[in-house]
């Protein structure tokens, strides 16, 4: 098996919205807002080379919308998805399998584009797309809070076309598509998002997705106001995090800026920052 880094660019989110009701003269230190209150945010995706199958985990924000949407978040486009593939020496055509951890539109913006004629088709045209059945239907009826996040030209294309299949659904870990995955399930930023735990050289690496976005989000208080259940995201972390310590699992960090991975360790305060390290320090 070979893990690959995918990089699909960066973009910018209110500081404030990303860490609640925590104060700005806290978070401010740990990341620097500009002039706008905006701070900057990775899209970074997981590669998964396995025998014949070639497995991705999320796929950015794509570049779908229009120019007014993405003047909203600065989007910094200088990578992409198909380029980042390309580096490592892959086509869309080539990935069997996508793994969508949930369908805001910063994590599914690329599984869909747009063809020639305007219309919505898989990116990956040979790829099996895996989403559950609860979040998806939890997109396709979307409350208020969170309709502006789910937005149906990044997903219907998938359904349509017949890619689209369902994991196993569980209240906390179950089973994945894939003998070395499982998938941790948790509902405080959204339904049902999903938390893939791979098994990778006798060690696990938890693609963290929106449940830890940073390395700044570790106090378990630190939670983004994008959640649509905050307290339920503190039992969640609260749960999840001492496990991600004692079985020294290594996080894989969707949305940090600068650091690709972590892991954490117990200390007189609780759970606190181990070290920062890439994916290539690992294998």
């Amino acid at each position: 098996m070979e893990l690959h880094v995918i990089d699909t660019g960066f973009f910018k989110l209110d500081g404030g919205a990303m860490f609640g009701v925590v104060p700005k003269s806290l978070w401010s230190r740990k990341h620097a807002p500009d002039e706008n209150n905006m701070c900057t945010w990775a899209m970074r995706c997981l590669l998964i080379e396995d025998g014949n199958r070639l497995v991705l985990i999320d796929t950015g924000i794509g570049n779908k919308q229009s120019e007014k949407f993405f003047s909203y978040y600065f989007l910094q486009d200088t990578v992409t998805l198909e380029a980042s593939l390309k580096e490592k020496g892959f086509s869309t055509d080539d990935v069997t399998d996508v793994v969508l951890t949930h369908l805001h539109f910063d994590h599914v913006g690329g599984a869909v584009v747009f063809n020639k004629d305007g219309k919505a088709q898989p990116t990956f045209k040979n790829a099996k797309y895996w989403s559950n059945q609860a979040h998806w239907q939890w997109a396709n009826e979307p409350n208020d809070r969170e309709k502006a996040s789910f937005l149906k030209e990044n997903f219907e294309a998938i359904q349509q076309s017949g890619q689209l299949n369902f994991v196993k659904e569980s209240d906390w870990i179950g089973a994945g598509p894939f003998d070395w995955m499982d998938i941790l399930f948790v509902d405080g930023h959204t339904e049902k998002q999903m938390i893939p735990l791979i098994k990778y050289q006798g060690k696990t690496i938890a693609y963290m997705a929106d449940l830890l976005p940073s390395i700044h989000h570790i106090p378990i208080p630190w939670v983004m106001a994008y959640d649509t259940r905050p307290l339920l995201t503190l039992e969640e972390r609260a749960k999840f995090l001492p496990q991600t310590v004692s079985e020294e699992y290594f996080l894989f960090l969707e949305h940090d800026a600068h650091n690709q991975m972590c892991t954490l360790k117990s200390s007189e305060k609780g759970i606190i920052l181990n070290e920062t390290l890439s994916l290539q320090d690992i294998k």
